[in-house]
């Protein structure tokens, strides 16, 4: 396959070029314009203290609140970005690990306090969340490519303790929320171009009168990739209703989907590809890897008073995904008679729905429910190639014969109950337990290495309880506790260690005790800070076990544990000029001694893993540093992001270094006649840093590795009519 691609050095030198150059014609129009409006009112800052709901399902300021929540606001989402990746939006909230894979048919890599670090796609040990519609499965897997960033109002990042009241697989949970309020009719346009060919068009448009309201977004995204084999296009759309005065009450109704056709999968590297030719990815161009997605998903809220002092809220969702995926998988290892081959295809529809009722009795706020989810699924294999006229050579990259043929399905039950009691001025108390009752079957229609087909459960209480204390009105210290727990996905509950046929049974939940303590300080109306402390005992972790023909299984190990602090400050001396500096320490370790498997074929874990070894895709240190300037020629931002070295398997045999890297951005509002277009230039990895940007943990092969992108420019506008 011809590439046609730029050379490295002459890529970067047109990107520096670029860059200025678009840069000094931004500054030429600023310095033209001298009517335009002062840019500050563009880019005001978000409160110091704000109000946040995903830790008390109520709204309350953040000081209230005895658990870590970032509130992400929607001038930051936006703001000088490209708004396709959560990455760009979470990297200032202490203890979230996000990284972009470059590799848009795997998605992000998500983590927040080290759950969710092993997930080798998607994303899972942590709760996602679109307009109050699950973005996770019953199962615990999730994905974040269809979150509607250009649309997105808020984003709330609840970490610690309390997320445990979200039910299975909630390390942490992540909620967008997209603008829905009565306001004049406002519509906006977006573009944004640059390196590699990649570029996103939009239009949002909001509005409403009365108690009603509407929003509407649409957008398209594309690139070709930093890497060979990496490009992607991905078509999104949200919409959403509100009928604020109904009979009913409150009714806001949500649509959204995403359409994501033949994204390229460049896959990792091993270390000396890595270190050789970061950019390359023949293994992908040999089995034409890819993957195909599309998702429909809708969902309605009625927020009913019953009286002054009861609310009953009820959310139903619905939707369906359906996913074709080719893997590189050699033709020897899919002849095995157990190989489920090299060609992932399945349609799931999933739904569920949530009753709630709030009582306000005096100072005490009384939330009862119960959640109910499900997932059902019809899941196929198919080798990854057929053979060529002579029968003898495979051609890859095609559709072949069927390997594997079942049902899946996945349900839960969780009620739950939380409390909040304002004992006074100073004191509040919060607490609250939820039961969960998660069930898995699957059927096999294939039957020829045997009936896979079989069943299990799992269940769980989980209590939560959280102290706040003010010793005076800008402060309060917390303290708090949660016990969690976080089921096998369908796919690490397929297969058996022994080879056996049927589903893991033996494979069980793994379970952790949170505590946390922390302090949090509104020094003055321009200064906030925030400190956390936190240990995680996590029993019956989950890892890999066996690794042969195709097939992955998997092990409960004693235990692990992450012990850590987070800080963050937020500053705004003038109103010209803002910081934001956060950091965060982990020590997320192994706390027993266990085997696991070597390269395979393994059928047997006989490599010791010794107490003490670091959870693998867990950076020890991340920080994040902004600062902001607003001026009459155009607003200035500058983010530096700090990462520590990353392991890349439980054995701890090999790293990703560690690295700095930063980014510089100019935004202006012009005046255009009637009109405002605010445009933008960024240059990312300002200093053309090599590093490694993620890595796929555990990774059978050893192709660990998912180089970054050296210098990258950005250009673009939003402009409303």
């Amino acid at each position: 396959m011809q590439d046609h691609r730029e050379s490295a050095p002459r890529r970067r030198a047109l990107t520096r070029a670029g860059a200025l150059s678009l840069a000094a014609v931004l500054a030429r129009g600023a310095l033209a314009q001298t009517a335009a409006p002062p840019p500050a009112a563009a880019a005001e800052p978000q409160p110091l203290d704000p109000v946040v709901v995903t830790a008390t399902r109520t709204e309350r300021l953040l000081l209230d609140v005895p658990a870590s929540v970032d509130l992400i606001d929607r001038q930051t989402i936006r703001d000088a970005e490209l708004r396709v990746n959560l990455s760009e939006s979470l990297a200032q909230v202490p203890g979230v690990v996000v990284l972009n894979r470059q590799n848009y048919a795997q998605d992000l890599q998500i983590s927040i306090r080290g759950f969710g670090s092993r997930s080798t796609f998607g994303v899972r040990g942590v709760r996602l969340y679109v307009d109050g519609v699950p973005a996770s499965f019953p199962d615990g897997q999730g994905q974040v490519s269809h979150f509607p960033l250009n649309a997105a109002d808020r984003i709330e990042v609840l970490r610690g303790p309390f997320s445990a009241l979200y039910g299975n697989s909630s390390g942490g949970v992540i909620s967008i929320t997209s603008e829905l309020k009565p306001q004049p009719l406002r519509i906006e346009p977006s573009a944004a171009y640059g390196s590699n060919n990649t570029w996103r068009i939009g239009f949002n448009g909001a509005g409403g009168e009365g108690s009603n309201a509407f929003s509407v977004d649409a957008s398209r995204f594309n690139t070709d990739g930093e890497r060979e084999h990496s490009g992607a296009t991905r078509n999104t759309a949200n919409i959403r209703t509100a009928f604020l005065d109904s009979p009913l009450g409150e009714v806001r109704i949500s649509l959204n989907a995403i359409d994501m056709p033949n994204a390229q999968d460049p896959l990792g590297l091993n270390r000396h590809d890595m270190e050789t030719n970061p950019d390359a990815a023949p293994l992908a161009v040999q089995f034409n890897t890819r993957k195909s997605t599309t998702q429909a998903t809708g969902g309605a809220e009625i927020r009913s008073h019953l009286g002054e002092s009861t609310t009953l809220t009820t959310s139903v969702w619905f939707g369906k995904r359906s996913v074709t995926q080719f893997q590189a998988i050699p033709q020897a290892t899919q002849a095995s008679p157990r190989s489920p081959g090299g060609v992932i295809d399945f349609d799931r529809l999933f739904g569920g729905g949530d009753v709630r009722a709030t009582f306000e009795t005096g100072p005490v706020t009384t939330h009862v429910g119960i959640d109910a989810e499900m997932l059902d699924e019809h899941r196929r294999g198919f080798n990854n190639f057929v053979l060529d006229a002579s029968g003898t050579t495979p051609i890859y990259g095609v559709q072949g014969d069927l390997r594997r043929d079942e049902t899946n399905t996945v349900t839960s039950v969780d009620p739950y109950i939380q409390s909040e009691w304002r004992i006074d001025d100073a004191w509040r108390l919060h607490a609250g337990v939820r039961a969960s009752e998660v069930r898995v079957e699957s059927h096999d229609k294939f039957l020829v290495n045997g009936d896979d087909s079989g069943s299990t459960s799992f269940s769980s209480v989980n209590p939560t309880i959280g102290v706040v204390f003010k010793p005076i009105r800008t402060m309060s210290l917390y303290s708090s506790y949660g016990r969690g727990f976080e089921t096998p996905t369908l796919n690490e509950l397929a297969y058996r260690p022994d080879g056996s046929a049927g589903i893991n049974t033996s494979l069980r939940a793994a379970r952790s005790n949170n505590f946390e303590v922390g302090v949090k300080n509104l020094w003055t109306p321009t200064l906030r800070t925030t400190l956390a402390l936190f240990t995680i005992k996590t029993k019956d972790d989950i890892v890999v076990a066996t690794n042969s023909g195709g097939r992955s299984s998997y092990q409960n190990v004693a235990s692990t544990r992450r012990d850590g602090l987070e800080a963050e400050a937020q500053w705004q001396p003038t109103q010209a000029l803002s910081f934001i500096a956060s950091f965060a320490l982990i020590d997320a370790r192994f706390d027993t001694d266990f085997l696991t498997c070597g390269p395979p074929p393994c059928t047997t874990p006989t490599v010791p893993v010794p107490k003490g070894n670091k959870l693998p895709g867990v950076p020890a240190r991340t920080g994040y540093f902004e600062a902001r300037y607003r001026n009459p020629i155009a607003d200035v931002a500058l983010e530096t992001r700090a990462q520590s070295p990353l392991y890349v398997n439980d054995l701890n045999s090999d790293h990703a270094a560690g690295y700095v890297i930063a980014s510089l951005a100019f935004a202006r509002t012009f005046q255009v006649r009637s009109t405002k277009p605010r445009a933008f230039v960024r240059v990312d990895n300002l200093f053309d840093t090599q590093y490694v940007g993620s890595v796929i943990v555990n990774e059978a092969n050893s192709r660990f590795f998912e180089p970054a992108p050296g210098r990258t420019w950005l250009v673009g506008v939003d402009w409303p009519l």
